[in-house]
């Protein structure tokens, strides 16, 4: 006979979106940037040494632009969550049954009797008022709350991880053919973080694959298109 396992615990896809979002982003933005960035200078017919000194520009400041941008940006989030659960603690202790009516209420929005509603409302409030309110009124969980220093570690290191394999290429490539073998393996680079994105976020391999590929050979041909302008009708 089958017997319910009642400290099971389900591990869903959707509590991997706050660091997974941060990773993707900056292994991304890493290879796109930086390649785009080698091949536009490759492009203007500028010497090896060159094109791999602004490679490495790029990768520094781009690591460090990243790390500020998503510090900067998920702590404005986390600053509004806290804001939130503190007026939300303010007002649970100046008015608790108008809290406890709001939260009934909720449940009753999402299909419960008024009865029932009222006594799962009374047991939360009584098991875990604020999280209770802050999970079900707010809309902020363990999971999903803001982590400026998660956010901001993991986009700087996968930025920098991902600016590196152009830069490695370009070092190891012939000069002459420096912008195919950079082009190609950024690609292919893309297309795999593409599908390792989407088997952990449960999506489309191809779809995800191929959205971030596109996206990723489109800003490598406007750059290269740009370096090829301006090289042959600025540059000496």
């Amino acid at each position: 006979m089958y017997k319910k396992n009642k400290h099971h615990i389900e591990l869903h896809k959707s509590s991997r979106i706050g660091w997974l979002r941060a990773v993707v982003l900056g292994a991304n933005d890493g290879i796109v940037s930086t390649a785009s960035l080698v091949l536009g200078v490759a492009a203007a017919s500028v010497g090896q040494s060159e094109v791999l000194l602004s490679g490495v520009a790029g990768l520094v400041a781009g690591a460090m632009s990243m790390a500020a941008g998503e510090y900067v940006s998920v702590s404005s989030q986390s600053d509004t969550e806290n804001a939130d659960l503190a007026k939300e603690k303010k007002e649970l202790a100046d008015n608790p049954k108008h809290e406890l009516e709001e939260l009934a209420h909720i449940y009753i929005g999402r299909g419960l009797t008024q009865e029932l509603a009222y006594e799962v409302a009374n047991q939360l409030t009584n098991h875990d008022a604020l999280g209770s309110h802050a999970r079900d009124e707010l809309g902020i969980t363990d999971f999903s709350a803001a982590n400026p220093i998660q956010a901001a570690f993991a986009s700087a290191t996968t930025f920098a991880l991902g600016a590196g394999l152009p830069i490695l290429v370009a070092y190891f490539s012939p000069e002459k053919y420096l912008v195919y073998t950079v082009s190609l393996s950024s690609l292919l680079c893309l297309f795999c973080l593409g599908l390792i994105a989407a088997q952990i976020g449960g999506s489309s391999l191809i779809k995800g694959s191929l959205r971030v590929t596109f996206w990723g050979a489109f800003a490598m041909a406007v750059t290269i298109l740009v370096g090829k302008l301006f090289g042959t009708t600025i540059l000496p």
